[in-house]
């Protein structure tokens, strides 16, 4: 396992995309930042090398699904192709696998995590070790995402500018989900506040302390809930709820 080749040869891949376009480049920096994340994760952890390297390079290969998704259809829309399949046919029914690590013995491993990386919930995996790295890569995943939501553009994540968001409603169906320390089904997301609120509920899905301190360190929650000016009354309110729940469960998974 070389991940400076494999980081080289997925350059050469992303040449096929435009790079230049916010979507594509948004899922650039993504890639990156899960693949740093997994190796903040796994360090913390006190993994072996092996281990730590391998995580790196299920990070890097992900969501490579994504850039034909943004190619065919210009959305991140779960509805529209299900990039976490087509990266698992693309790398290992096609064989570009091949192409970033040149070794088979870690496939079911890379295949597995993949395939489960955006699984609403993760199940049926019973070897060790592939569990465990399905659980980091579904952890660095999230904890990226999380910078994306802070740092990236409202509107070319969810289609809406901050205010616009902020002026809509949270549909009781998503709320009581989050009230009940779920993450929220997709179908269940009718406004835009839905698809925010949506993010946050990520937390309820973390596996490990390690990610837990790291959200913590970097104040996360707090981040994502203060980039949007509530100015309905009613949202501003349950966003408070929404805070202190997620302050307390943080808490609790440190």
């Amino acid at each position: 396992m070389d991940l400076q080749y494999a980081k080289q040869q997925f350059e050469k891949y992303l040449d096929n995309y435009e790079r230049e376009d916010d979507k594509v480049r948004l899922k650039i920096i993504h890639t990156y930042g899960v693949t740093g994340c997994s190796r903040q994760i796994t360090e913390r952890m006190g993994l072996d090398d092996e281990d730590r390297e391998l995580a790196q390079l299920i990070g890097l290969l992900h969501d490579i699904g994504r850039f034909e998704q943004l190619a065919r259809f210009d959305s991140f829309e779960p509805g529209v192709m299900d990039h976490a399949a087509f990266g698992v046919q693309i790398l290992f029914e096609e064989g570009m696998i091949r192409k970033f690590v040149k070794e088979d013995r870690w496939d079911g491993i890379i295949r597995t995590a993949i395939a489960k990386h955006s699984d609403f919930k993760l199940e049926g995996i019973e070897d060790e070790r592939t569990l465990l790295h399905a659980k980091i890569i579904r952890d660095a995943d999230k904890l990226d995402n999380c910078r994306v939501k802070i740092v990236d553009s409202v509107e070319t994540i969810i289609g809406a500018s901050e205010e616009e968001v902020g002026s809509e409603e949270i549909s009781g169906e998503v709320m009581a989900q989050f009230m009940k320390g779920n993450s929220i089904l997709s179908p269940s997301r009718k406004t835009k506040m839905d698809y925010w609120l949506s993010y946050l509920a990520y937390f309820f899905d973390i596996n490990f302390p390690e990610t837990f301190a790291i959200i913590r360190e970097k104040q996360y929650a707090e981040k994502i809930i203060d980039r949007i000016p509530y100015t309905n009354p009613r949202t501003a309110e349950q966003m408070e709820q929404v805070r202190k729940v997620l302050a307390e469960y943080i808490r609790k998974g440190c």
